[in-house]
């Protein structure tokens, strides 16, 4: 089954668009969008609070999601966390195909 995964950062005051540049700058959503399995990799802001920012995730499997877990960008994107992110909200779905 599909994987479908909704990922809701909540930032720090003011810091939602340095967090985004510097996601952008350091290659992790490169990196991601590249992996086998991935499908969708795209972040958009919220209408509704300035310090949130939406990344939905579209990979081909549960065992993808878990190796994207396990990537080198992906513990790069914790350390990026501490610095902007004050909580993190996770959906995920699985999707029949």
């Amino acid at each position: 089954m599909k994987r479908i995964v909704e990922v809701h950062y909540y930032i720090k005051d003011g810091k939602r668009d340095d967090f985004y540049r510097t996601l952008m700058e350091s290659g992790i959503a490169d990196a991601s969008r590249a992996e086998e399995g991935n499908e969708k990799y795209e972040y958009y802001y919220s209408p509704d609070n300035e310090n949130e920012l939406l990344l939905l995730e579209g990979w081909k499997s549960a065992e993808t999601v878990e190796l994207h877990q396990q990537s080198a960008h992906f513990k790069q994107l914790g350390e990026l966390k501490k610095e902007y992110v004050t909580e993190t909200a996770f959906m995920r779905y699985e999707i029949a195909e």
